[in-house]
């Protein structure tokens, strides 16, 4: 927030004493003025807005896969962080019906994929408001995102509605860049027989005139590329885990038995694990969703409830490493979420580290043994920090972050790395951060100067 100080200037010959007298808002800060229809970060130009901040997002969908077709209203709730003259939404290829703010009809127009938004009057800096927005369309995938296909995807049973860096405009509008969370209230209606499978604590179902509305609620703040919804022929099954729902998901034509279903039988498991070396499980739900569409050929994090692409059981066996990668993520990404998209290791390199602890405790390579052998390959012309949009997802993320987080290990001991990870957890929880706080974090916990080092072993151009 923006705000400026009056000052006494008194002069001298060859200074200028400049004496504060408290802080009051600028003219320009309560001035109403539109907000930015950009965050600014390379990684996703054109994604996010500015000047508010969002809350919650109650999201009412309808969707026939007969015809492709869907409908939705979505709810947005949010706090003017400037004085609003009008506002972008992120809304990929949907028509727009009405936009209501605060109960009053909104001017509205599409500008690519910006639904630009103009009260009927302004909205002051600091103001709660509410946005509703009524749209209906077939929605379009993504189809040259980082990751490959994505946003929303029709399918021959459904749909499925996942991506990474872009997805959520695809099926509702939304401020999309991880720097703005919000919680979400998913209601979703298909036709009696498919499920419609989202994030967070599943809520009652009711069936009406041949539909069925599921529904969703995910009460921890969620970065919107982790939202998801998949839609289809699904065989689900819920119990509890430590007192939480649990909700796994696979597709009926896969036996009951298969890799995928065996996968996911372990998430509980795999989760306890991982939360002795983390801290607790950020969340209010477990579970995870395997998917048989072949142009999913990525698993990702979807907040509580991962999805996993066909090829990580193509070769009939169960994959717990890619388990316990997306289910790493929990806490680190979606729990700790990045500031910008160029600190995406803290994402990668913790969770494939986090492969490397699940296969030692699981009976094989030790951490150490893994870590040599990723050592003896990387290339190390390539950084794991700020690798360019087209590196985002490459093996320097990955490799090269996993490798100095266990660089990290080694240089401070088990029982401060370990404080290190549960701290930064903790003390971010539901929040963001990016490589310099993690670093300042590990100096002020282990009581040396680590800049170097995860400087040589992140971003040098040669073998640490």
């Amino acid at each position: 927030m923006r705000r400026s100080c009056p000052r006494i200037v008194v002069a001298a010959a060859l200074a200028v004493l400049l004496v504060a007298s408290g802080c009051t808002p600028s003219d320009e800060d309560d001035a109403f003025r539109p907000g930015g229809a950009d965050v600014g970060d390379p990684y996703v130009p054109g994604y996010g807005n500015g000047g508010y901040d969002v809350a919650h997002y109650a999201l009412d969908v309808r969707y026939d896969p007969a015809t492709d077709r869907l409908t939705g209203r979505t709810v947005m709730t949010a706090t003017a962080t400037q004085g609003l003259s009008r506002f972008n939404l992120d809304l990929a290829g949907l028509n727009v019906d009405r936009v209501i703010v605060d109960g009053a009809t909104a001017k509205h127009r599409r500008t690519g994929n910006e639904l630009v938004v103009e009260p009927a009057h302004g909205v002051p800096r600091g103001t709660r408001f509410t946005v509703e927005v009524a749209y209906a369309g077939v929605p379009a995938p993504v189809t040259d995102g980082p990751l490959g296909s994505g946003g929303f995807l029709h399918t021959d049973d459904g749909a499925i509605a996942l991506g990474q860096p872009d997805s959520a405009a695809t099926w509702f509008p939304v401020n999309g860049h991880p720097s703005d969370k919000a919680t979400y209230d998913i209601a979703v209606t298909v036709p009696d027989g498919l499920a419609a499978l989202s994030n967070g604590v599943p809520g009652p179902k009711r069936s009406d005139g041949g539909w069925t509305t599921w529904r969703w609620s995910e009460r921890s703040p969620m970065a919107s590329y982790l939202t998801t919804l998949v839609i289809g022929d699904y065989r689900v099954s819920t119990g509890t885990h430590e007192g939480l729902p649990m909700v796994t998901a696979v597709p009926s034509g896969e036996p009951p038995n298969g890799p995928a279903a065996a996968s996911l039988a372990r998430t509980g498991e795999i989760v306890d694990f991982l939360a002795g070396r983390f801290g607790p499980y950020p969340f209010e739900a477990y579970g995870g969703v395997a998917v048989a569409d072949e142009r999913i050929g990525y698993a990702l994090e979807t907040q509580s409830r991962p999805v996993y692409g066909p090829g990580f059981f193509a070769d009939g066996r169960p994959n717990f490493d890619v388990v316990a990668h997306e289910l790493a993520h929990q806490w680190f990404g979606d729990s700790v979420s990045l500031s910008r998209w160029s600190d995406i290791w803290l994402n990668e390199g913790f969770a494939t580290y986090a492969e490397w602890l699940w296969e030692e405790h699981d009976g094989g390579r030790s951490a150490q043994q893994t870590f040599e052998a990723r050592y003896a390959t990387t290339d190390w012309t390539r950084p794991a920090v700020d690798p360019g949009r087209e590196g985002m997802f490459g093996t320097a993320v990955y490799l090269r972050g996993a490798l100095a987080v266990h660089a990290l290990r080694r240089t401070v001991g088990d029982d401060a790395f370990f404080r290190i990870l549960r701290q930064w957890t903790t003390e971010r929880r539901d929040r963001n951060g990016g490589t310099a706080d993690l670093v300042a974090l590990a100096q002020r916990v282990s009581g040396r100067q680590l800049r170097p080092l995860m400087d040589a072993w992140l971003t040098g151009g040669s073998a640490p």
